[in-house]
């Protein structure tokens, strides 16, 4: 009888064991033959549908980042007009372009619609025209290393916006940070470069690890468009600010130093910079980032596929992937780990929402005392705490995730920003005292983005008007054209034998 229970049990082990080798005989055969390629990626190909013929996968998962659906505590990948929900954001912005317009960022797929759409790069109707450069182009296609290499990087910044947009058609994508040939990560804007030289560092000793996060950091980071450089003034360099260090107080004082602004404020008339979107540096400040955790490991998390292990390209919140994203490395709950991030991420928005009304109401009231006669040097050292205070209240926000990435970091800049600009209110308050004004100085409705922008003077009806006639006119042509040049380059078929 027990002859017979160990024949039985080792007949069971031995099919078993014959079920896991054919299916491991089946996944490798699978991946052996998944990448074999379809087409030829010659030089920089920027038609993320030609890269995806030879990596399905990642192109069919790079398409979901035109889902909009996700929403969560203060975030979406959906359309969200941040103005209309933080008002007080137009005071903060009077002069600059995004007083008129700042919606929630969307998926990579939307950056080409989303430029084209946005009121903040005005209504070109010709080449040459508009208020923007083709800088503003940089991170928001994969035409742009193509155009770099064609045209020269200085020559391709010396551009208006609206020279380049029979050019620029494709979205950030695969040739952003792929090299063709290899498939390897690549740096492809050479701001990035630079800014490491300037650092007094390496980039090409950058580790594949590292390269996980320095690919997203060619675009998610503090920048500016240096229009200074020697022989080069005609061009809007970008220029990442970070030779003295990514810090908040380091980047505040290369600015001073350099005596550089974005725009001067239509009410305070301040000298103001307009924090970008310092995602990377922020990030730097986090334990994630001391734990080695790069930027891919949790917005485009592996995945498999029958025999195929890749990375998923759904670039997006970790919320809306936890189980990949956060679970290689945490144990907790799914809703332990959600209300840990909506934690931070609740108690920093109450600091910057208090202090970004600060920054406002400071703002109106320096107006009030440049209508009462304050001098320039009684105003100075007011404008200049006004600046470092919204700087650093602008640093914090700016950074898509910056309540999570590095949440102490993030209230230290909030606290810091709120110190500063309760010095500045008080020192404006004994100014108007001096200048005869001794009562609170009247103030907007703070809940109506559109009074607002009725109150610095904007005519939004006039700059949406404009904006239906360039979306109407302007945008098919430069579609049409962009890609009837790319229809005299068609992929080449790699041959089967």
């Amino acid at each position: 009888m027990k002859n017979w229970i160990l024949f039985i049990s080792t007949a069971v082990i031995v099919f078993l064991l014959a079920i896991l080798a054919a299916n491991i005989f089946e996944r490798r055969s699978e991946a052996k033959y998944s990448y074999q390629p379809k087409v030829k990626l010659e030089g920089i190909e920027p038609r993320d549908s030609i890269w995806g013929l030879n990596y399905p996968r990642q192109y069919q998962s790079y398409r979901k980042t035109q889902d909009t659906t996700f929403k969560s505590m203060f975030g979406t990948s959906g359309h969200k007009d941040v103005l209309a929900s933080e008002p007080d954001l137009v005071i903060l912005w009077a002069g600059y372009g995004f007083s008129k317009d700042y919606n929630a960022p969307k998926g990579h797929a939307w950056a080409i619609e989303d430029i084209h759409k946005t009121l903040r790069v005005g209504s070109p109707m010709a080449p040459g025209e508009g208020p923007q450069p083709s800088t503003c182009w940089t991170c928001k296609s994969t035409d742009v290393p193509r155009l770099m290499s064609e045209m020269g990087v200085t020559e391709y910044y010396s551009q208006k916006f609206s020279d380049m947009g029979t050019q620029a058609i494709n979205p950030i994508g695969c040739a952003d940070c792929h090299n063709p040939e290899t498939m390897q990560l690549t740096i492809t804007r050479p701001a990035l470069i630079e800014a490491f030289e300037a650092m007094g560092k390496d980039i090409n000793k950058a580790s594949h690890q590292e390269m996980r996060s320095l690919v997203c950091a060619q675009c998610h980071v503090e920048y500016y468009f240096d229009k200074t450089r020697p022989g080069q003034e005609k061009a809007a360099y970008l220029t990442f600010p970070w030779k003295d260090g990514m810090e908040v107080e380091n980047v505040e004082a290369y600015y001073d130093k350099i005596e550089f602004s974005d725009f001067t404020h239509a009410l305070s008339k301040t000298p103001m910079v307009k924090a970008q979107h310092p995602d990377y540096e922020i990030y730097q400040m986090g334990v994630h980032a001391k734990r080695g955790v790069s930027c891919a490991d949790c917005h485009m998390p592996y995945q498999t596929e029958g025999g195929q292990k890749f990375t998923n390209h759904q670039i997006g919140s970790p919320l809306a992937n936890i189980e990949n994203s956060c679970f290689v490395c945490h144990r907790e709950k799914v809703q332990d780990l959600i209300t840990d991030v909506y934690d931070r991420q609740r108690k920093i928005k109450e600091g910057t929402n208090a202090v970004q009304r600060q920054i406002a109401m400071a703002h109106i009231e320096a107006a009030k005392a440049l209508e009462l006669g304050a001098t320039e040097v009684q105003m100075k050292g007011i404008q200049q705490k006004i600046r470092h205070a919204q700087w650093r209240w602008d640093y914090s926000v700016a950074s898509h995730g910056a309540a999570f990435h590095a949440p102490l970091e993030t209230s230290r800049i909030v606290s810091s920003a709120t110190a500063i600009i309760q010095e500045a209110r008080i020192e404006l308050a004994r100014l108007l005292a001096t200048l005869g004004y001794n009562q609170p100085v009247p103030m907007p409705d703070f809940t109506s983005k559109e009074a607002l922008q009725a109150y610095i003077g904007l005519d939004i009806p006039k700059e949406k008007a404009a904006k239906v006639t360039f979306m109407d006119q302007v945008i098919p042509q430069w579609l049409k054209e962009g890609k009837a040049r790319e229809a005299q380059k068609p992929a080449k078929i790699v041959s089967s034998r």
